[in-house]
């Protein structure tokens, strides 16, 4: 029994340098993460494109860009919780062979039907991002997992900023099919990647210590749920900013190449540049963390998100105002993020890829909700109704947190006044 035990423990020591998480693996996680999770929104700044080529409307286009992001939830309910049971490093390899193959399926598609179907399964292959996060956090010690966790989102973060830019900037050059070849080359590269991260033993057992079957596994991210009101508050947070994300970023595309704007699929994709805020707040949020300011950031940066609708709701007709409006979204809802990951990672040691199933499912569950709402509310209502509905969703989670943060100090007054 010792020798199995040390031989479980030796990938996690090997990936220590000086007693921290080793800084290349850091690197590596975060780079695969970025490059994978890219997939999901190449399409973003490419609708009006895309829909001309296709001879569809921007409203079946839209769904295209929906299409993955229900593939990606699916992915997470269905295949992030393996990370509990089977070797990451032998699943990673065989998400992302899938992806490369099902990404040479988006280039060839000859209309947005094919297209839609494909990109179900390329936002299913394309969780690794999901399955490394919680490998970072079981890598990480206690006193610098915020920050691992920071850095390895931050990658994942620019990887959906510079996927808009890049899939622009392909797309006026080459055209939009040819950013999906090389969105599949990269999915060989981040294979090699992968390869160099340690194995990962299974940590999911039953009360009697023998593993999980997989049914029993999906079950038990239900039973975890109901036994933890943290990460349920937390899934509120995350639902609520990612709704909004969805609302905006699935309508922007029109209202920058339409007749306020009439941008090109370059300028487009240079725009969400401003959105490199996420990835700054990432850094930012997984730091303050670790020095226990979670629940504090966490009302600061839901008030950030749903306050920036008022800028973009202007932004219709002032580029500046719409500017700003994007780097206030995005710090809002990737600071709450991080400051969720950082505060339910460390409720179950031994489940962690299950806590980020529940957590990332709904997630993403919202942000496909998002996604159909601004989908049919813009046609309807044009984008002053795109940015009444986003700004809706932060709110609730503001007052939701307002609502945990009264109970809070309720019971520190308690405590307070009865000490032990």
């Amino acid at each position: 029994m010792q020798g199995q035990a040390s031989t479980a423990q030796q990938p996690q020591g090997a990936a220590r340098a000086h007693g921290r998480l080793d800084p290349r693996l850091v690197l590596i996680m975060a780079l695969a993460s970025g490059l994978v999770v890219a997939n999901s929104y190449y399409a973003q700044p490419l609708v009006d494109t895309i829909a001309g080529d296709l001879h569809a409307s921007t409203t079946a286009v839209g769904l295209v860009v929906t299409a993955s992001q229900v593939g990606y939830a699916l992915g997470l309910a269905l295949l992030v919780p393996l990370g509990d049971l089977v070797d990451r490093r032998r699943m990673l390899t065989a998400l992302l062979l899938g992806t490369f193959v099902c990404l040479l399926a988006m280039v060839f598609a000859p209309g947005w039907q094919l297209l839609a179907a494909a990109a179900v399964l390329v936002g299913l292959g394309s969780v690794v991002g999901q399955v490394l996060v919680p490998l970072a956090a079981e890598l990480a010690r206690e006193d610098e997992r915020g920050r691992v966790i920071g850095n390895v989102m931050t990658g994942l973060l620019l990887g959906i900023l510079l996927s808009r830019v890049a899939s622009g900037l392909i797309a006026s050059v080459a055209g939009w099919r040819a950013v999906f070849v090389v969105a599949a080359a990269l999915m060989l590269v981040t294979c090699v990647l992968v390869r160099m991260l340690p194995s990962s033993p299974s940590t999911a057992r039953d009360a009697d210590g023998a593993s999980l079957t997989y049914g029993r596994l999906l079950r038990s991210v239900i039973t975890i749920v109901a036994e933890e009101p943290v990460l349920r508050l937390r899934i509120g947070y995350g639902m609520a900013t990612y709704a909004s994300f969805g609302v905006f970023w699935t309508s922007i595309g029109f209202v920058l190449a339409g007749p306020d704007y009439g941008w090109s699929d370059a300028r487009i994709g240079l725009f969400t540049l401003f959105g490199v805020a996420g990835a700054v707040a990432a850094r930012f949020a997984g730091r303050l963390a670790d020095r226990g300011f979670a629940h504090i950031q966490t009302g600061v940066f839901l008030a950030l998100t749903a306050a920036s609708f008022v800028l973009l709701g202007v932004g219709r007709t002032h580029v500046v105002l719409l500017a700003v409006g994007v780097a206030l979204l995005d710090l809002g809802i990737q600071g709450t993020h991080i400051s969720n990951q950082s505060v339910f990672y460390p409720l179950r040691p031994d489940a962690r890829s299950r806590l980020n199933t529940a957590y990332m499912t709904t997630y993403f569950t919202a942000g496909s909700v998002g996604s159909v709402a601004s989908a049919l509310i813009y046609p309807a209502f044009g984008w002053g109704g795109v940015c009444v509905v986003g700004g809706i969703f932060p709110l609730a989670g503001f007052v939701l947190w307002c609502r945990e943060h009264a109970v809070l100090r309720r019971a520190r007054r308690r405590s307070d006044a009865h000490p032990r």
